[in-house]
């Protein structure tokens, strides 16, 4: 009896399909950066910053995504945020969960990267880095 094994399709570098809006944070003393990846649009990070603590412009921006979202697929989408653990990561996360916002805070260290050859470590690539992650992308 012959048996063909099913073959999985080979993962795509690209992911379309996005089922959420997926936000990294980068925080530091004097700025927040929110990178972010949306459904319905290119797989490339926009970037954008507000001032540190200010948790106002930062939901602000998040409606401002959750807009450009549904404006190019007509759906709502939910938001999914990580950030490093230290300076603000936690008070941040108990605000974002308190607004409806699934939210990741993650060890530094814990961020996957390549051990097979030296390469920076900056905030910048980890962040790129978790967001895609969380992405599936």
């Amino acid at each position: 009896m012959q048996v063909i094994a099913d073959q999985a399709e080979a993962p795509s570098a690209i992911r379309s399909n996005l089922g959420a809006i997926f936000v990294s944070l980068e925080l530091s003393r004097s700025t927040w950066l929110i990178k972010s990846l949306l459904p319905g649009g290119s797989e490339k990070m926009s970037k954008h910053s507000v001032p540190a603590g200010d948790i106002c412009a930062l939901l602000a921006r998040f409606s401002e995504l959750r807009q450009k979202a549904f404006t190019r697929t007509g759906k709502s989408f939910p938001i999914i945020v990580i950030q490093e653990a230290g300076l603000d990561g936690f008070w941040i996360h108990r605000v974002l969960q308190n607004e409806g916002i699934e939210s990741h805070v993650v060890d530094p260290a814990s961020i996957a990267t390549s051990r097979r050859h030296r390469r920076a470590k900056t905030d910048r690539i980890d962040g790129e880095d978790a967001a895609s992650h969380v992405a599936g992308v």
